[in-house]
């Protein structure tokens, strides 16, 4: 039996949401479970969106983290494409798009980001696209298809995670594909200069088409359609399709209308939380992508947007609204399916952060383990079709002592003995 004396609610229908709920019912939580989400979908996962289900490997039905039984049956009560449009902190209420309002003892915000938007002429037409939400996937799954029978050409501005993925799945479709990406490599604010240009070289094998150097500035139609992009260095690019993939904002309005602190744009904005994931308000957790967290590990706030953050913040996020002593302090992790080359990375390094790369294997043929270093101090680590690592790379990186860069290159050394 559900006590109605105390009521949890959770603004946001993703994977940091619904393993929140989930996280709940599995600590003992008797309360009211009150889960809100602005789409119609059940609570999904995204990492398919840009992979197996973009790529057409994966069925729908796979993307989603709880079959849609399970709410009744875990007495988590929903409330789907509704949106929350105000949050009253001192009534301790949200009110919903309807009108209806639902009152909380404990609110957990997990907002996610959305797409940053173009913001050229031209992004009106109708092969403009965004990759965020499954129904942005399941539109660009068929326009992918429909570029590979037809010969299609697709230009996608932004070569960064989402953007190399979705490249990779329109060429297994039969797309022609045109990348446009202002910096000089893909990836360079996530993985610097060192390693982009093995994804540059990875794309190009498969037929990429990188410009390198240039921005966006008008997408050009006629009767609706797209048919060419323009460059601000005065290139112009067939295209039938353009996917904007040039990041994304944490979805912090509800929170800044509702005056909880906000982490500084420097540290990747979005709502300020300490170690246990708790706001300003001592009533009210975030979680997910919208979170910007004090790590106690990395001595720093940051933002991660990936799947394994969503994952893991949303139960800390639930067991400290319980109540329990929590201390959110995961390495922070995320994975990449490109054709043939898979990937971990593991760690925080942004440009700047470090002063040494270390490879160990053979980056030529795309099997090896790259390391970010900092006065010989492991910052992150990638393994890039080599697998059965990231638990040692993630001690590595948590050990936070100097490292002999010698050894570390050197595949003969055990890397267990370098903790």
């Amino acid at each position: 039996m559900v006590d109605a004396h105390r009521t949890f609610v959770i603004v946001g229908g993703g994977l940091a949401g619904a393993k929140a709920a989930q996280t709940l019912r599995s600590e003992g939580f008797s309360g009211r479970v009150i889960l809100i989400g602005d789409e119609r979908d059940h609570p999904y996962e995204r990492p398919p969106l840009s992979k197996g289900y973009l790529a057409g490997k994966e069925e729908r039905d796979s993307v989603f983290v709880h079959e849609t039984a399970w709410y009744a049956s875990a007495d988590i009560e929903l409330h789907l494409g509704q949106p929350v449009t105000a949050l009253n902190r001192d009534a301790r209420s949200v009110e919903l798009g309807d009108g209806a309002v639902i009152h909380y003892d404990k609110l957990l915000l997990a907002t996610g980001a959305e797409p940053r938007r173009l913001d050229v002429p031209g992004t009106d037409l109708a092969g403009v696209h965004h990759l965020r939400r499954l129904a942005h996937a399941d539109r660009l799954r068929n326009v992918l298809a429909a570029l590979g029978r037809d010969n299609g050409h697709l230009v996608i501005a932004g070569a960064g995670w989402i953007g190399l993925e979705v490249a990779a799945a329109a060429r297994g479709y039969g797309a022609e594909v045109t990348v446009v990406e202002p910096e000089a490599t893909p990836l360079l604010r996530v993985i610097g200069p060192e390693l982009g240009q093995i994804f540059t070289e990875l794309h190009s094998d498969h037929g990429v088409r990188f410009h390198f150097g240039g921005r966006l500035t008008e997408i050009v139609g006629q009767d609706g359609m797209v048919l060419a992009v323009r460059t601000d260095d005065g290139e112009e690019h067939p295209a039938h399709d353009v996917l904007a993939a040039i990041g994304a904002a944490p979805r912090t309005a509800l929170a800044e209308a509702a005056g909880l602190d906000i982490a500084p744009r420097e540290q990747g904005g979005g709502i300020a939380v300490d170690a246990s994931l708790r706001t300003s308000d001592p009533h009210i957790h975030a979680a997910g992508d919208v979170a910007c967290a004090v790590h106690p590990l990395l001595g720093s706030r940051l933002r991660v947007e990936h799947w394994a953050n969503a994952l893991n913040s949303g139960p800390a996020a639930a067991r400290a609204m319980l109540g329990q002593d929590v201390s959110y302090d995961r390495v922070p992790y995320f994975f990449s399916d490109q054709y043939d080359l898979g990937l971990e990375y593991s760690g925080w390094a942004p440009p700047g952060s470090y002063d040494q790369v270390v490879i160990r294997g053979d980056a030529g043929k795309r099997r090896f383990i790259a390391f970010w270093l900092k006065d010989r101090t492991v910052l992150a680590g990638m393994n890039v079709n080599v697998w059965d690592v990231t638990e040692t790379v993630q001690k590595l990186i948590r050990a936070g002592r100097p490292v002999d860069p010698d050894a570390l290159a050197d595949p003969s050394v055990p890397l267990e003995s370098l903790i």
